[in-house]
C-alpha cells in the first residue's frame, strides 16, 4: 500500500529533475521552500518535523534540492516532502512528497460501534505506530 499524500501522489515517484522543476516553479511564483519529514505519516498528522530552516530568500532550485539530499541521507526510512508556503494568501501553495521509505507498512480500518449498536464509526490506524518512534521503519 502506498501513502497518498500532498499533490502528485497518484503519480509515479517523482525524479529528482522533476522535482528540481516544481522548486523551480514554486519559487518563480515567489513562494517559500521548506522540507519536512516523518516517520508517522497519518493522514491527521499535518504537523512534520522540519529540516533546517525554511527557505524565505532563495532564488536557485540546487539550492533546496541540497537540502532535499541531506535529509534523504539523515532520514532514509522516513516519510520527506516539501512545502511551498505563499506569503501573500498566508497559505501552503503546494506540497508534495520527494521521498518514502522502501517499506511502507500501510493502515487498518478499526470499526468502534457505539454502546446500542445503532451507530458505527471508523479509525484509521497505521502500522507504523506499532513500533516506538524513531523505529517505526
Amino acid at each position: 500500500m502506498r501513502f497518498r499524500h500532498g499533490a502528485f501522489s497518484y503519480l509515479p515517484d517523482l525524479t529528482d529533475e522533476e522535482i528540481k522543476a516544481q522548486i523551480a516553479y514554486c519559487l518563480k511564483n515567489g513562494w517559500s521552500v521548506s522540507v519536512e519529514y516523518t516517520d508517522d505519516p497519518h493522514p491527521f498528522n499535518v504537523y512534520w518535523e522540519m529540516f533546517d530552516l525554511p527557505m524565505f530568500d532563495v532564488t536557485d532550485p540546487e539550492e533546496v534540492m541540497e537540502k532535499i539530499r541531506a535529509c534523504r541521507q539523515q532520514f532514509p526510512n522516513h516519510y520527506i516532502r516539501v512545502n511551498a508556503f505563499d506569503r501573500f494568501r498566508g497559505i501552503i501553495a503546494l506540497n508534495f512528497l520527494v521521498h518514502r521509505p522502501k517499506e511502507e507498512p500501510g493502515f487498518r480500518l478499526e470499526r468502534i460501534r457505539s454502546k446500542a449498536g445503532l451507530e458505527q464509526k471508523y479509525k484509521i490506524y497505521p502500522y507504523a505506530l506499532d513500533k516506538p518512534k524513531g523505529s517505526r521503519y
